[in-house]
């Protein structure tokens, strides 16, 4: 099942996107409401003075000796000249007869009141602003309509609103710049937490299955709480696990046992050669099934213990002793001689005893497996520069040289083996044990007198 496209990727980065986007569009939306504003601002600021021009011609308007007369002012026009270099237009009516100024100026809006009257227009090939009033005169009892209008062109406005928009733009600018600084400071610090709790839980140990129980931030305990419940249930279902393991061991091991001795005791009873045939070979299965079954539940424990070894002072001359003493009886039946070199002092390591122990007695037991009888096994152990190690080594045919490389390998067994029971098992278990607790296996064949070396090497407490 395909994971949704929404859920993959960086929280990290999709939430500096999202900020990153929500920065831009406020310093968008903020470019936008100032311009639109300065806009009114500056058209509304030429309107007054357009106002103001026109009134003030106006108010120059008086009657006399029964004639209309307008003095136009020389302020009205140099308030609109003051504020820009744009060109300046008028037009004066009377009674709707034009009386000066530029007579084609376009036609003002009509009249709705005393109030000027503003519009956008175009003249001589330039957008122009117009303001227009009209007053009422009496001449000679006779009321006469006085109109004034008055336009300017926009280049003002225009230079005005673009260095605004620079302003803003720049504003703008900043603003997205401090905002997506602060967004990303603002996605780290989000994403802290799960880095932290990342790594406190990456820093365990293989075996360290404890709650997690530093504090975290409410949104996180949800994730805190299915992590934690989880690692409860992996920590039972190893356990049984373990318990399997040791009962399988126990429940297998001990009918074969049974079962092998009722065949000896048959085969001391049988005459015939072909009947003794038979059992000799019905014991061979049952030695490769005991053999087999042992040294996978060997191996599955070394699995399941290598992912929480359960550490402890182990002392490798003691560890070596007990495991030539459990073994010597099996290697007195096939006569041989089992002989331990160790040094006086303690060889103290940090490991799991039971998979160090597993370890060593593979090692052990194959080198009796495939010794000549009359034939002895040593056993040594020594300091070296890393650390310690035991070495055991036997009088047997060695190892193949060209199976060297592969040897440690499940089920894989040497090609002069073929006559001795085996599963191929008993490398791979002292491998995977020598790397679970940071050390090495080395395998040699002896130069002097032949026969096979297998060497367990492990850093010193």
């Amino acid at each position: 099942m395909n994971t949704p496209i929404l859920l993959r990727g960086s929280i990290r980065r999709r939430l500096i996107i999202q900020l990153l986007a929500g920065a831009a569009l406020l310093a968008s939306l903020m470019f936008l409401v100032v311009q639109n504003y300065a806009r009114d601002l500056a058209g509304q600021s030429q309107d007054e003075i357009l106002s103001a021009s026109v009134t003030a011609i106006l108010d120059s308007a008086s009657v006399r000796d029964g004639d209309l007369t307008v003095d136009i002012p020389y302020f009205a026009f140099s308030m609109l000249g003051n504020i820009s270099d744009d060109r300046v237009f008028y037009a004066i009516t009377r009674n709707g007869d034009f009386l000066t100024g530029y007579s084609d100026l376009p036609k003002p809006v009509a009249s709705n009141g005393i109030l000027p009257r503003f519009q956008t227009a175009h003249y001589d090939g330039e957008e122009i602003r117009m303001a227009t009033a009209t007053r009422r005169l009496s001449v000679s009892g006779t009321p006469d309509f006085v109109e004034v209008t008055v336009a300017q062109t926009r280049y003002g406005l225009r230079q005005q609103l673009a260095g605004i928009s620079q302003t803003v733009a720049g504003f703008g600018i900043g603003f997205f710049v401090i905002a997506a600084v602060f967004g990303i400071l603002a996605a780290q610090s989000a994403i802290q937490p799960l880095r932290q709790l990342a790594g406190s839980v990456s820093r365990r140990g293989l075996s360290d299955l404890r709650p997690v129980s530093a504090p975290v931030p409410a949104e996180m305990e949800s994730l805190v709480g299915a992590l934690n419940g989880f690692m409860s249930r992996l920590k039972t279902s190893l356990s049984r696990s373990e318990d399997l393991i040791a009962e399988a061991a126990h429940r297998v091991r001990t009918p074969l046992t049974t079962v092998r001795t009722q065949a000896e005791i048959t085969l001391r009873r049988v005459d015939k050669p072909e009947n003794r045939q038979a059992v000799r070979e019905m014991i061979r299965a049952i030695d490769e099934s005991s053999r087999a079954a042992g040294q996978l539940l060997d191996h599955a424990m070394v699995s399941f213990r290598s992912d929480h070894l359960e550490m402890k002072d182990v002392e490798l001359t003691r560890l070596a002793q007990d495991a030539v003493s459990r073994l010597r009886p099996m290697a007195e039946l096939r006569d041989i001689d089992l002989e331990i070199s160790l040094p006086d002092l303690a060889m103290v390591v940090k490991g799991d005893p039971i998979l160090m122990q597993s370890a060593l007695l593979n090692l052990l037991d194959n080198a009796i497996k495939y010794s000549p009888p009359d034939s002895t096994v040593y056993v040594t152990a020594r300091r070296t520069e890393s650390g310690a190690e035991i070495t055991v080594r036997d009088e047997g045919a060695g190892f193949p040289k060209a199976d060297m490389g592969r040897l440690t390998r499940r089920f894989v067994r040497g090609g002069n083996t073929d006559a001795v029971v085996g599963s191929g098992l008993g490398l791979t278990i002292a491998n995977e044990v020598a790397r679970a607790h940071g050390g090495r296996l080395f395998l040699t064949n002896h130069s002097d007198k032949g026969g096979a070396c297998a060497s367990l090497s492990f850093p010193l407490a």
